[in-house]
């Protein structure tokens, strides 16, 4: 009876969704809408992060990198050949992926393919660590993956980026993305692969001897995580229309796991609200960048406020509230 309530109220609540964003998506303006996509994106993002972070316990800072995968992806697999002519004008494309054109849904699944393979490469080796140890070695193969791109100058164009990708992400790509990533999170937590990444996180001892391999589940959890994050970058990509290196800095993590750790560690429900309070603050915080006139006095912007007075409420959320501000019971 429970579970036939709740399979309701989650069809409930899924036909609101489709309705809401049904509406959303004709009375707001492109920029708004940009905000919305945005929110979507993050979702997908936030979870795949949590799933790693925060339903297994592993410490990982190397999203971005495989971000940078997914987004690349899709981006050299979509673009139109004579485009790719414009952005390669320093040194031609490599000829076997000059005359190549995709259509979206299969070079985002390649992104998020070629980033969970990625992550399962990464992820054999590096999950024997633990702590500190294992979030300096992602953060590093995630530099790698950025300083790689930077130079690889016949495949991804180096440090000039690809523009011009075609706009393919809108709000049903990316809110159905989101809702699908939803629901095999919800699938995946309550199956017995979910409870053993939930028993490693809580004790790795006793989870190896009730029978759980720690090294099976931790790889399968990263390359989850991974093809989760290269299908997100990949619709970032598709939305912004252009992408360079710099943008997959380690900032980029920083907004992933800002949403994971306010919405709380092992939260489904707290990384979605969380997704969407922090890309809509990101955006409505950006006056603290510029200056502000109060009439009588004019206060100068800083550049990188907006980072600052978030950093300073992660830091509140750890100290006071360490479970996050939406932990699930």
């Amino acid at each position: 009876m429970k579970e036939n309530n709740r399979f309701k109220n989650s069809l409930i609540m899924l036909i609101v969704t489709i309705a809401v964003l049904f509406v959303l998506n004709r009375v707001l303006d492109d920029y708004k809408l940009r905000i919305l996509n945005l929110c979507g994106i993050y979702i997908t993002l936030g979870l795949s992060m949590n799933l790693i972070n925060g339903f297994t316990g592993l410490f990982s800072l190397g999203h971005a990198g495989f971000m940078a995968i997914g987004a690349y992806t899709v981006a050299i697999l979509t673009m139109p050949v004579h485009m790719k002519e414009m952005n390669f004008f320093m040194k031609p494309i490599v000829p076997f992926l000059a005359n190549i054109e995709w259509s979206f849904f299969p070079a985002l699944m390649m992104g998020g393919i070629l980033a969970g393979l990625f992550g399962f490469l990464i992820g054999a080796p590096v999950l024997r660590l633990t702590d500190d140890y294992l979030a300096i070695a992602t953060l590093g193969f995630a530099e790698i993956i950025r300083v790689v791109f930077t130079n690889t100058q016949s495949i991804t164009n180096g440090a000039l980026g690809l523009k011009g990708i075609p706009a393919s992400t809108n709000v049903w790509w990316s809110w159905g993305v989101a809702i699908i990533t939803v629901l095999f999170m919800v699938f995946l937590m309550e199956g017995s692969y979910g409870k053993a990444f939930n028993a490693i996180r809580e004790d790795e001892i006793a989870a190896q001897s009730m029978g759980i391999n720690l090294f099976t589940h931790k790889v399968m959890s990263f390359t989850f995580g991974s093809f989760l994050a290269g299908i997100g970058g990949g619709l970032l990509a598709a939305l912004l229309g252009t992408i360079d290196p710099n943008m997959f800095r380690i900032v980029l993590t920083f907004n992933i796991l800002l949403i994971v750790v306010l919405g709380g560690l092992g939260s489904i429900k707290g990384s979605v609200v969380s997704a969407i309070l922090v890309t809509i603050a990101m955006e409505a915080l950006r006056f603290l960048d510029e200056s502000i006139n109060l009439g009588f006095v004019e206060l100068k912007g800083i550049a990188g406020m907006r980072m600052v007075v978030f950093s300073l409420i992660l830091m509140g959320v750890v100290i006071f509230r360490r479970e996050g501000l939406l932990k699930e019971n």
